[in-house]
């Protein structure tokens, strides 16, 4: 095919994945998760009290570019979440981290709603990554003795709907 990359043409050849969506019961323990566990860094949030939501987006920070995010604009700052691949949004329905009644979001991994995997990082050492969750209190859904692929782990977020899968980047398939 003529002008086409793979089917793509050029007007599409930039194209990129950006971002996924989770849906988070209480925004301060799922943003604590986020940072503080799987390392991301806080980029931005967009706050709708008309209508009673608020995202929350993380990304991970290996080149340091996202050092003084916090001294950016507005303008700035969405311009950094539309820009960059492998941006997290966490949206928070307002009201759901004091509900009594609510009963979470679906998982993907079981009924209802199966669909929904998980999101995946990579890891530099698989066995101290799990050391480190454990000392952390992170819940395992498969830690890397349980079953035949020795290579992966997934733990859970707090609201136990996304798997992260984590695997060991020199770990030969």
């Amino acid at each position: 095919m003529a002008g086409c990359y793979y089917g793509i043409t050029d007007s599409l050849r930039t194209t990129q994945f950006n971002h996924t969506m989770l849906r988070v019961k209480d925004p301060k323990v799922s943003l604590q998760f986020y940072q503080d566990v799987l390392g991301m860094k806080f980029i931005r949030e967009v706050r709708n009290d008309a209508a009673k939501f608020s995202l929350y987006f993380l990304a991970f920070d290996h080149d340091n570019s996202l050092n003084d995010i916090e001294s950016k604009s507005d303008t700035e700052k969405w311009n950094t979440v539309i820009g960059r691949e492998g941006v997290l949004e966490l949206t928070w329905n307002h009201g759901t981290e004091s509900d009594p009644d609510f009963r979470g979001y679906a998982s993907g991994n079981s009924e209802p709603g199966k669909g929904f995997g998980h999101i995946a990082v990579t890891v530099d050492d698989l066995e101290k990554a799990c050391g480190r969750f454990e000392k952390l209190g992170v819940k395992f859904q498969k830690k890397p003795s349980d079953g035949k692929m020795r290579n992966i782990a997934f733990i859970l977020d707090p609201d136990g709907c996304a798997e992260i899968f984590s695997f060991q980047l020199d770990h030969e398939s």
